[in-house]
């Protein structure tokens, strides 16, 4: 039986200095990452790691498994779009190809790997262009698990698998029934079922990470809260309630999820322990950002929410609070902090995206 490996706790820290800390920061191992990856035999692919999450996470691996004292090939896959993405993984000592995934000749060409981090998807989008969010999220995971059959897998989805729930229910749990929203929901329900198929026919281990939601400081629901504070941008109270996590806690328990990989897929919420209000993240950012926020609506009775008592059992609470994110997050907005400019529509309730 794998034991609960808790997150150790850090170092405070009352001011993230600059990018290059705070990607020291998001890609901090934990000693529940370290162990995982002294126990991990082999090497590591990350299938999208041009993402929000990949890099950082890319590099935990690689840290973490230096810290372990275990060689391995850590390599990032995607198309490398953004400019400079891959020479600094190069030089956070990750090996980079780049491959259009739904290749089917550039795909089958990848390094063989035990041990998969499968990122790759669409969201954002997906309204005008169904075929290939479609394609994305469910045909190229049955590529991937052909491709990979003998491999364990992190494969990302989200919490948008779950209906919204009444705010007092806690969250959707890992074992309710999965009944989507909209074209985007649905296909990530596909992506599911697509690698439940695979992973039960070949007996592929793998573990499913449905997260809801990962933030920082240059993105995510709360960094889109705090813009709308200190713009003056009125605040639709529809969506009142949602769950986030400290991007390198997201990062660490969906790596130290390979621990837990099995045929069929263990399925893993992945999220802050606390249901948060809207209303009230967006005075804290008024408070600190000497901003009156402007609210218009009130909150609906139900939301997208996560039950994450199994993680939080499994790797223990995360290391950074909300509270000391939305403390980061201000204070970085205040120094004119970059941000990555790609809003979440954390406030959609319609499933369309």
């Amino acid at each position: 039986m794998i034991q609960k490996t808790n997150s150790a706790p850090r170092a405070p820290v009352d001011s993230i200095r600059d990018v290059e800390h705070l990607e020291d920061l998001l890609s901090e191992p934990s000693e529940g990452v370290i162990q995982t990856l002294s126990r991990l035999k082999g090497d590591v692919i990350v299938l999208g790691v041009g993402g929000k999450m990949g890099p950082s996470l890319s590099r935990m691996v690689k840290r973490a498994s230096d810290e372990a004292g275990t060689q391995r090939r850590v390599i990032g896959v995607s198309r490398f779009s953004a400019a400079g993405l891959a020479p600094r993984l190069n030089a956070w000592g990750i090996e980079t190809i780049n491959c259009d995934l739904l290749n089917p000749e550039q795909l089958d060409a990848l390094p063989a790997a035990p041990n998969v981090v499968y990122m790759a998807g669409m969201k954002f989008g997906t309204t005008a262009q169904q075929s290939k969010t479609w394609a994305m999220n469910t045909f190229l995971p049955g590529m991937v698990s052909q491709k990979y059959k003998d491999s364990k897998i992190v494969a990302f989805s989200t919490g948008n698998v779950y209906p919204m729930v009444p705010i007092h229910s806690g969250g959707s749990v890992e074992t309710d029934e999965p009944r989507p929203l909209g074209e985007y929901g649905q296909s990530c329900l596909g992506r599911e079922r697509i690698f439940e198929h695979f992973s039960r026919t070949q007996g592929t281990p793998v573990s499913m990470i449905r997260l809801n939601y990962a933030v920082e400081m240059r993105y995510g629901v709360l960094a889109d809260m705090a813009q709308r504070v200190m713009s003056g941008e009125t605040i639709d109270l529809a969506m009142g309630n949602l769950n986030a996590v400290w991007q390198a806690d997201a990062n660490a328990v969906s790596i130290q999820s390979f621990d837990h990989a099995s045929s069929p897929p263990f399925i893993l919420n992945v999220s802050g322990p606390e249901i948060l209000s809207v209303r009230s993240i967006c005075e804290q950012f008024g408070k600190l950002l000497e901003k009156q926020p402007s609210f218009s609506g009130a909150e609906a009775p139900n939301a997208y929410l996560n039950n994450s008592q199994l993680c939080t059992r499994l790797f223990g609470y995360p290391r950074v609070s909300p509270q000391q994110v939305i403390a980061w997050t201000a204070e970085w907005l205040q120094r004119g902090g970059d941000t990555l400019g790609k809003p979440t529509h954390f406030e959609t309730r319609d499933g369309k995206y």
